[in-house]
């Protein structure tokens, strides 16, 4: 009963009583399971009538070209969804799910799942806004021209969704240079300017942003 008392709280579920959770469950022919660090969740290609609910842990939306090349399109974590579009269209999945380290997963069916509940339709069309937002922003950071500067706009965007200058973020480095579309050895040389500049912090996945701006540098400084 632990699980749908976690689900109560999880925006899919918004609005919805655990006997309503439990009977949509029935009528979605709704299955758990769990992930080890290294398994692909859903591949390219495939088609699915289910979308993927996170329980834990977390996985990676990739995108990989022809000659294995790897972009990382999204981040999901514990309450969010993923594959819904696909699973609505009944389209072949154009990009693969990867987890990077044990994660569980609930697969429902999500026309089955609409038609019982209108609640929960417009739960997952709220879900699905919210990543289309997280896509916009994506696309924003990767606009910038340089590795710092797709750098800096991602930080800071991290800063702003943490309400504090020190974050940490669900990325290492091998996967932060994926999602921003960067040489990793490249991002580690910006890092480590912007570290002796004294515009941030950091060790590991955890950062920490400094009051000095980076416009306040002379221009000999800003060649990264």
């Amino acid at each position: 009963m632990e699980i749908f008392a976690a689900m109560e709280k999880m925006p899919l579920f918004h609005g919805l009583d655990r006997e309503q959770i439990q009977e949509l469950f029935r009528h979605s022919g709704a299955q758990r399971r769990t992930y080890t660090r290294g398994e692909m969740v859903l591949r390219a290609g495939e088609r699915t009538s289910r979308l993927g609910l996170l329980l834990s842990g977390s996985v990676h939306v990739i995108r990989e070209d022809f000659w294995g090349g790897r972009t990382i399109v999204g981040v999901v974590e514990a309450g969010d969804v993923f594959a819904e579009s696909f699973a609505l269209a009944g389209e072949p999945l154009e990009v693969s799910v990867f987890s990077p380290g044990e994660a569980e997963v609930l697969f429902l069916d999500a026309e089955a799942a609409g038609v019982y509940s209108g609640r929960f339709t417009v739960n997952l069309l709220a879900l699905m806004a919210g990543k289309n937002l997280a896509l916009t922003r994506k696309m924003g950071h990767m606009a910038r021209k340089t590795t710092r500067e797709k750098l800096l706009s991602y930080l800071s965007a991290q800063a702003i969704r943490a309400g504090d200058a020190s974050f940490d973020i669900p990325l290492d480095r091998q996967q932060l240079a994926d999602f921003l579309a960067v040489d990793r050895s490249a991002m580690s040389a910006a890092l480590g300017k912007l570290r002796d500049e004294g515009i941030l912090e950091f060790r590991k996945n955890h950062f920490h942003l400094l009051r000095r701006h980076p416009e306040e540098m002379g221009e000999e400084e800003l060649g990264c």
